[in-house]
């Protein structure tokens, strides 16, 4: 199987124009850590693949193409890439059957989900099939370029003894918290919570996946207990000076550490 590589036309110096009407001019400078990532685009739309896939490119990321979801599905499968761009509606294969058949077989590779469905219900679909983070059209470049980068960021980080987020220091070695040098005295689950965070990074968590991580199946609580647990984690990181939405709440679909502040430090 031969892999068509997309590569941006340099010559071209007129400003380029996504099908979202947006000016892709601001993202030609190139990004250093881009370099040797390689990218999936798996979308049917021609004129949506060609603007996503200029913008990567321009970046210094190398993009590879798929229309349909029987292709895409095929050239994910090689391992080859470092992070899958996967629209939702596909021919063929559509792309929650698409992420769930790639995790059925074990293939961890970060997944960002391209949709118009904007339903709570249907980002939760997508979600829970195994994909890492979405995006609704129509989306800003900017937007979809600064989650690429995050997603990259999580699956470049090598186990650490140390786990860290904005002003926020976790020892995994010691199982002591910090933020901003003020060590921070936790219980067990408030500990197990906050480090289950730090490993997933801007990925948003439902309250069952937490329940499912945190509690045993054998005392496995109602959701409240999460709300309660996390309501006094949030107190605590407060008291020592944290934004009261260091780990913010993504209603109707769960939580995750505010991805903002992280870029912003």
């Amino acid at each position: 199987m031969e892999l068509c590589e997309y590569i941006p036309d340099e010559q071209n110096d007129r400003p380029l124009v996504c099908p979202l009407g947006r000016s892709l001019a601001p993202y030609r400078e190139l990004d250093l850590s881009a370099f040797g990532m390689r990218i999936l685009l798996i979308e049917d739309d021609g004129a949506i693949a060609k603007a996503v896939a200029e913008a990567l490119g321009d970046k210094g990321y190398t993009v590879e193409m798929a229309h349909d979801g029987q292709t895409g599905l095929a050239f994910a499968e090689t391992g080859l890439f470092d992070l899958i761009v996967l629209d939702l509606t596909l021919p063929k294969l559509n792309g929650i059957l698409l992420c769930q058949k790639l995790r059925q077989q074990n293939l961890s590779v970060p997944v960002l989900m391209l949709t118009a469905r904007d339903t709570t219900a249907d980002k939760i679909v997508g979600l829970d099939a195994g994909a890492d983070d979405y995006i609704i059209k129509p989306f800003e470049i900017s937007e979809l370029l600064a989650r690429v980068r995050a997603l990259l960021r999580r699956r470049s980080l090598p186990f650490a003894e140390t786990l860290t987020w904005e002003k926020l220091l976790l020892r995994v070695d010691s199982c002591e918290t910090f933020y901003d040098g003020i060590i921070l005295r936790l219980t067990p689950k408030e500990y197990a919570l906050l480090e289950l965070f730090l490993k997933n990074g801007s990925r948003i968590l439902t309250r069952q996946y937490i329940l499912e991580r945190v509690w045993t199946f054998d005392d496995l609580p109602g959701e409240d207990t999460v709300k309660a647990h996390l309501r006094s984690l949030r107190q605590k990181l407060k008291l020592a000076g944290a934004p009261p939405n260091l780990i913010e709440t993504v209603y109707g679909l769960g939580y995750r550490l505010n991805p903002n502040l992280q870029s912003a430090v």
